[in-house]
């Protein structure tokens, strides 16, 4: 066999700390951060709760279960609906059976497959 040429290896003359550097890091945080962090937290969680009608329904028309149509239950001013939606323009949601329902008057949707 053919000798291959050797491989150059640096050595290392200091000592090396990565990791206890990142270990330790977390564990000097202040009691007062993490009270913000939930604070935080909290808000987030509310938020999502008190979502407007366009975040809903571009929420729905993001998710992964929407490919081509959703089924959602849609309340209105006047009633409540389930449809499967297809499509939005700026101003009403168009379903499969070719209606459009306007966005206006929607008060609260809801994906029924989630």
């Amino acid at each position: 066999m053919d000798k291959k040429p050797s491989v150059y290896v640096n050595k290392i003359d200091k000592q090396l700390s990565n990791n206890e550097k990142v270990y330790f890091s977390k564990n000097e945080t202040s009691k007062k951060e993490d009270e913000e962090r939930k604070t935080t937290t909290s808000e987030i969680i509310k938020g999502l709760n008190n979502k407007n009608i366009e975040q809903q329904i571009q929420e729905i028309f993001n998710s992964d279960n929407y490919i081509y149509k959703a089924d959602v239950e849609i309340v209105t001013k006047d009633s409540t609906i389930t449809k499967k939606i297809i499509g939005r323009n700026s101003n009403y949601l168009i379903t499969m059976d070719n209606e459009l329902i306007p966005i206006s008057d929607i008060k609260q949707i809801k994906n029924k497959n989630e």
